[in-house]
């Protein structure tokens, strides 16, 4: 079984990536051509597709009683069919001045695969990480997910009008009067159905223990980085004006936090270093929190000391730069220390007052030389800081010293 499940696997992933890279090639030449529209989410697709397949894989011939892995390798499978319908159905429909066959075929498919997308991802979610449901009660949720499966393929495929993301492409087999409900499906009942779904989640955290917990915190910590990403490439641009650098820099973040996600149910169900991720988290806080107050503090630093340049002498000067990246290089291991000290006590404070207590205990065996004293020192630090059920020191006896005979 394993081995069957195995190939099975690999076959999946092999075909994702074969898929990935013929859209590739159809995107180069497709690029060659003028006046050609381009599919734009073709980046997100291709690392979605090869980091999924490749960790699915893993998880599916390594652990293949978890539906998480099965489900990964469909979800890459399903990205790198849609860029690969969507690259030759722009190819063979709008680069060639007579049209390939089965342009229209592919164009058609493009129009209703999302919704399949969008189910696989919301199912991962829920079944995360254990591949089952997190109890009876989230059945209506898993139901509710293959309804909007099934609106979304049938109203996507018969919908009349360009297909989404292939622009003047219309859909070939779009009916004339057939109700529109596509863009209602996707705008509202998929961020609800997400929201439902990250919820499971929050559950499973609510009532997990021991490695469990851990599994969810690495899946958290990554999908933590993805929306901060999205935020920074599409929410603000969309309802602040940025300007370009802005909007590239969030899509810069967005492709890079992309593997997040894979690579870390990868971790969390092999469990490979899976409690690496409390020190993440602690070290993210710390250099986070330490980041943005070290801009501020120079920006602020920058405007106060020009401002008093201009004042005595009627211009700015680059001394107040000069003088605020020196100040911040000054400050800048005070407040690491400063910040680790109160990411510890405001969300590691067993850890913290365990190390406190350690080094209270190392400070008072450098200067008590009580036996007697030390070893009921020595059993209440390990009562306190690691709570055993049952705590007992044994002292070897003393030994009489060579060539003496004890009594």
């Amino acid at each position: 079984m394993s081995t069957r499940a195995a190939r099975l696997a690999w076959s999946l992933c092999a075909l994702s990536l074969a898929l990935t890279v013929l859209s590739l090639l159809l995107l180069a030449l497709n690029l060659s051509q003028p006046n050609t529209h381009i599919y734009d989410t073709w980046l997100d697709n291709t690392l979605n597709a090869v980091f999924f397949s490749i960790v699915g894989a893993l998880i599916a011939s390594r652990r293949p009683e978890n539906l998480v892995g099965w489900l990964l390798c469909l979800f890459a499978l399903s990205e790198s069919f849609l860029l690969f319908s969507a690259q030759y159905a722009l190819i063979a429909l709008l680069a060639q001045s007579n049209p390939l066959p089965v342009g229209e075929a592919f164009a058609w498919l493009t129009s209703w695969i999302l919704p399949i997308i969008i189910g696989l991802s919301l199912f991962y979610i829920l079944l995360f990480p254990t591949g089952r449901l997190p109890s009876r009660r989230w059945r209506s949720l898993a139901w509710l997910i293959v309804a909007f499966v099934l609106v979304g393929v049938i109203s996507g495929a018969f919908s009349p009008g360009p297909v989404d993301t292939l622009g003047p492409i219309r859909n070939p087999l779009g009916v004339e009067g057939f109700p529109n409900v596509f863009g209602v499906v996707f705008d509202i009942m998929a961020p609800v159905l997400l929201v439902a779904a990250a919820a499971s989640v929050f559950v499973r955290l609510r009532y997990a223990m021991g490695e469990e917990r851990q599994q969810i915190k690495w899946f958290a910590y990554a999908a933590a980085a993805t929306v901060i990403g999205l935020v920074l490439a599409y929410v603000i641009p969309t309802v602040i004006d940025t300007s370009l650098w802005f909007e590239r820099a969030g899509y810069a973040v967005l492709i890079a936090v992309i593997p997040a996600i894979p690579i870390s149910i990868g971790i969390a169900i092999l469990r490979h270093r899976l409690y690496d991720i409390d020190l993440i988290i602690n070290r993210t806080l710390v250099y986070g929190l330490l980041t943005a107050t070290l801009v501020a503090l120079y920006l602020g630093a920058v405007v106060l000391l020009q401002r008093l340049f201009v004042l005595l002498t009627g211009q700015q000067s680059t001394l107040a730069v000069v003088a605020s990246t020196l100040a911040i290089a000054a400050l800048f291991n005070p407040l690491r220390r400063r910040i680790q000290s109160l990411v510890d006590r405001r969300f590691y404070r067993k850890k913290y007052d365990a190390v406190k207590t350690l080094e209270a205990f190392s400070a008072k065996l450098r200067n008590d030389t009580d036996l007697a004293t030390l070893s009921n020192d020595l059993v209440g630090v390990v009562r306190e800081t690691m709570q055993p059920v049952h705590v007992s020191l044994w002292l070897r006896p003393e030994t009489a010293p060579k060539g003496e005979r004890a009594e």
